[in-house]
């Protein structure tokens, strides 16, 4: 019985000194708890704000292209009523026939995709498409009309994304262009034939419904209905808008349409050294 009286002061005595180490030690664990769930609630945070940051910038990368792509052909707007001595043949020609018009325009003859072979020989190499009558008679009759009169002959691509497209079509843009030549003809990147026609945008066409894919050959525009003689060529496939008449495919040299892709360029998209459609020949696919 001494035995366990005596003890008891032990044992009361010791309680409060083990049960204060107890509590301290669970106020740490705590307060370490609570910094740590506060750490994660900053590591998500800022990972939710690189993700928001990327997805914006994304968009905003889209749209810069979607503009750069439209407000390279905007200004056609400017000079497509400007006769010059340049596209006044063509636009002549224009007048008395309209593209996708032709003396065998009354016959009911059935047209496919593929028919011709267009060949654009330039300082790089030669790039082959296949043309796409079906989908875009218009505006695979007029390119052949002005390349078969010579039109792209010793024309350049002038305006080169990588990773995007490459343009070229525009009279005013040769090699050596002179301010004497501009002031004739207007800037380049702002010509055309002397005519638009319209759009051509089926969407029950395969290549309305496949859209820009790299090779793919489209005309540049400068709104709806403003098709005239620029065009453009896929580097890759590219989400755009289906706003661009598609009217063929590179079936052969698309690593020099790469090659051109990859040139240095100026500020205004324009390549520092001047890539030259030397000829643009036409061949009937039979």
């Amino acid at each position: 019985m001494v035995r366990t009286r005596g003890s008891q002061p032990r044992n009361r005595g010791s309680t409060p000194r083990g049960g204060a180490k107890i509590n301290i030690k669970n106020g740490q664990i705590m307060e370490q708890k609570a910094i740590l769930n506060k750490n994660i609630i900053i590591i998500v945070g800022v990972v939710v704000l690189i993700i928001m940051a990327y997805f914006a910038f994304d968009r905003k990368n889209t749209k810069n292209e979607l503009s750069r792509l439209n407000s390279a052909a905007l200004p056609l707007q400017q000079n497509i009523t400007k006769e010059t001595n340049n596209n006044s043949k063509f636009s002549a020609q224009q007048n008395s026939q309209a593209p996708g018009q032709n003396n065998q325009s009354n016959n009911q003859t059935a047209i496919k995709n593929n028919l011709h072979l267009i060949t654009i020989k330039t300082n790089f190499g030669d790039i082959k498409f296949v043309t796409y009558d079906a989908d875009a008679p218009k505006t695979v009759n007029n390119f052949i009309m002005l390349a078969q009169k010579g039109f792209y002959d010793n024309l350049i691509f002038h305006r080169v994304i990588k990773g995007f497209m490459i343009q070229g079509g525009d009279p005013n843009c040769r090699p050596l262009a002179s301010a004497e030549n501009s002031a004739l003809t207007g800037p380049c990147g702002t010509g055309g034939p002397g005519y638009q026609f319209e759009d051509e945008l089926n969407p029950t066409t395969d290549s309305y419904k496949a859209g820009y894919k790299k090779g793919v050959v489209a005309m540049a525009n400068a709104g709806p209905n403003t098709n005239g003689s620029q065009f453009f060529i896929m580097l890759e496939d590219y989400p755009l808008p289906n706003n661009y008449t598609i009217f063929g495919k590179v079936v052969s040299g698309q690593e020099v349409v790469d090659r051109i892709g990859s040139v240095a360029t100026d500020n205004n998209d324009r390549p520092l050294d001047a890539v030259v459609m030397e000829k643009v020949t036409v061949t009937e696919i039979k």
